[in-house]
């Protein structure tokens, strides 16, 4: 069998496959996660595969066939075998005697609990029947892109056929469910051996009897249908028409996305508070720079899968890409009137297409937006949505591409994209999804995070589901903090607090990568423990620059982008008991403390009419993971209160009225107890984190 592939990638690992033996259920999960690692082969959470088996009936004991397919709302890429259903065939199959018709699809999708083999099962999805009518071991439904331009060209059933030579079966549009899964065995009975089936508009239909054979079958359709797109571009007419306009180089596009994505963030976030997530790759630019830009992006995609994440059609920019961005004042009310005519548009396209039961409008707001010249921006509930969005729309270009160049692009009919993006089923599937967590549609930059407090606070946010952007000044430290966090939680950036540049590259970063910024929470710090006399002028500037001017920089930055959002924030500072309490051999720190904490109250009273609350968390005697504690501070501190440095974290514990030792983790709380949600209302306040000490009772 073939293995060189040029436009897939063949990562059948025969070894891997030899440990995992005859367990056919561990094949088609091995199958899946490499077929889903592709995007070219099929893209995030689309797509399902199949296997049959033979298991034992647990309650009569006999040999029963069971086909174990992936369940609702998973993804091949990461499936386990957690995330597949498995169910009787023999009950799915018999349930074509009580079908009703088209028009009663969705009662089938309950009728599928009815047929569940292993009680464990991930819910069954709309595709189940699709796999259970064709009587093949192994089967993968994918959305490869090269098999969708087809799919999705007005000529793609002729083309299907001379490309195939007969080998692959055409299946029209049709929304999946229980009646596809008749017409697909029909199709299979009508073309009795062949690979597989092509579905308009919407993917492929592959199979195998083993699941290397199926695997196999898989790419050569996907590599023949990639073959033959390539070929063709370019031959008819230039892609896409030709170049219209030029993209502006790569630094300038994102100085320009970074400027306009707090904007855009804002406005999309009118209903409900999206993360974003910047692309200019040469496949979006090909596409947003082109001439038949405002032919195709109207049209909307055409794979299901498609507009359920990125919305029917875009919203696309009509400004210059060289647009002087200094003042956002000046394309503020354009851009506003470009959002409100989409949602105008949107809640059109709801009232015309919908049916007497269809779910109430979703937020009109569009998902992803086009800069021609610049790129491509997404937004959605938390990165990970937003990121898929952006691929999804990429598969959606790739599509018009190869559709355009072999014939010409077919989108859905509104109607039947309205019937999809508003199915009660959907609609059902929505409802099912977890709880979101506090703050899943945040983004946090906090200065000082590669270690100690800083540390604990990220770890924090990013558990209750912030995006995080990790700053610090040691870029050694920050690399490896970086390597606690997911591919979608977090970025890492240098910063001092004291430079504006790597300040103005840390807000840039964060733009790009999340859209924009919720929480600032200034952590970044040292310590100078010395009597009056030993307090050189030197020690007292570089505690007010760092502790003091860094928290009015970054503050001053970190605003500019709250107020383009227009959605309020928080600005978390951590501080200290000692801003509060007079202590020995302390007169520089705890003079730059205390100007922290009123700082803090002045910035509480000028941006509260922005909703940007601003408020103060004031640890004590934090040592676990502090760079403050080596060397001379704790030295410092310990000569001061008459004990030895080891003996620091039990001294401190036993004046507190608690007697607790306090942890980096008892901040974190501390900020999440501001930023959480639960006191939205609260700012200009202090909470102490510090065991308890008297003196440092703020009232």
């Amino acid at each position: 069998m073939n293995k060189t592939f040029q436009y897939v990638s063949y990562l059948w690992d025969e070894q891997k496959a030899k440990s995992l033996g005859d367990d056919q259920v561990a094949l088609l999960i091995y199958r899946s996660n490499i077929l889903g690692a592709d995007l070219r082969i099929t893209n995030y959470g689309g797509g399902n595969t199949s296997c049959k088996t033979i298991e034992k009936d647990p309650l009569t004991g006999k040999d029963v066939e069971v086909m174990w397919v992936k369940g609702s709302g998973g993804d091949i890429g990461t499936l386990t075998k957690s995330g597949l259903a498995a169910l009787y065939v023999d009950k799915l199959r018999a349930l074509e005697g009580i079908y009703r018709g088209i028009a009663h699809e969705d009662e089938m999708v309950g009728l599928f609990n009815h047929c569940i083999y292993d009680l464990d099962s991930k819910a069954p999805s709309i595709d189940t029947p699709l796999h259970s009518f064709l009587p093949f071991k192994h089967i993968d439904h994918l959305h490869p892109d090269a098999a969708i331009a087809i799919a999705a060209s007005k000529d793609g059933e002729k083309i299907t056929a001379e490309l195939f030579e007969g080998q692959i079966a055409w299946v029209p549009w049709q929304r999946p469910g229980f009646d596809l899964g008749l017409q697909l065995r029909n199709a299979l009975d009508a073309n009795p051996g062949i690979r597989g089936i092509m579905l308009g508009g919407h993917g492929l239909f592959t199979w195998g009897d083993t699941a290397y054979e199926c695997y196999i079958n898989s790419l050569e359709v996907i590599e023949k249908a990639s073959a033959f797109l390539a070929t063709n571009y370019g031959k008819k007419r230039p892609i896409f028409g030709g170049e219209k306009i030029k993209s502006l180089v790569g630094s300038q596009r994102k100085e320009q996305a970074a400027r306009i994505a707090p904007l855009l963030r804002g406005l999309a976030s009118s209903y409900s508070r999206m993360v974003g997530t910047f692309n200019d790759s040469d496949t979006v630019l090909q596409f947003i720079n082109s001439h038949d830009l405002s032919k195709l992006a109207p049209m909307g995609t055409s794979c299901p899968d498609h507009f359920l994440r990125t919305k029917i059609a875009p919203l696309v920019l009509d400004i210059p890409a060289s647009q002087d961005l200094s003042d956002l004042g000046a394309v503020k009310s354009h851009i506003e009137k470009l959002f409100a005519d989409y949602r105008d548009g949107y809640k059109k396209y709801y009232e015309t297409h919908k049916r007497h039961n269809s779910p109430a409008l979703r937020d009109p707001n569009p998902v992803v937006i086009l800069w021609p010249g610049v790129g491509m921006f997404s937004y959605a509930k938390d990165k990970q949505t937003s990121r898929v969005a952006s691929e999804f729309y990429i598969n959606a270009i790739n599509v018009m591409r190869g559709a355009e160049a072999v014939s010409e692009y077919v989108s859905l009919p509104l109607q039947e994209a309205f019937d999809i993006e508003y199915w009660l089923l959907e609609e059902a599937k929505l409802q099912r999804m977890p709880k979101e967590k506090a703050l899943s549609r945040k983004v946090a930059l906090i200065t000082g995070s590669a270690g100690g407090i800083g540390k604990a606070i990220a770890d924090k946010l990013a558990e209750e589901g912030a995006c995080v952007v990790l700053t610090d000044i040691d870029e050694d430290r920050l690399a490896n903090a970086r390597k606690d966090f997911g591919k979608d939680a977090a970025i890492a950036v240098k910063l001092d607090v004291l430079d504006n540049d790597t300040i103005g590259q840390a807000y840039k970063a964060a733009c790009l990568a999340f859209g924009g910024v919720d929480i600032i929470v200034n952590c970044a710090g040292l310590a100078i423990s010395k009597p009056l006399a030993e307090t050189t002028e030197a020690d007292w500037d570089l505690l007010n620059d760092v502790l003091v001017k860094g928290q009015f920089k970054v503050s001053q930055a970190g605003v500019s982008i709250l107020r383009t959002q227009g959605l309020g924030g928080d600005i978390v500072n951590i501080v200290s008991k000692n801003a509060l309490v007079s202590g020995p051999n302390n007169v520089g720190y705890g003079t730059a403390k205390a100007a922290q904490i009123h700082m803090s109250r002045l910035l509480a009273a000028e941006l509260g009419p922005d909703k940007i609350r601003v408020n103060v968390v004031n640890p004590d005697a934090v040592i676990e993971g502090s760079k403050i504690w080596e060397g001379k501070w704790a030295e410092g501190r310990a000569k001061a209160y008459g004990v030895t440095v080891e003996e620091l974290p039990a001294f401190y514990a036993k004046r507190t009225l608690l007697n607790e030792i306090i942890s980096t983790k008892d901040i974190a709380n501390g900020v999440l107890a501001f930023v959480g949600g639960l006191l939205g209302k609260s700012t200009g306040n202090i909470l102490n984190v510090d065991g308890g000490v008297a003196a440092a009772f703020v009232r």
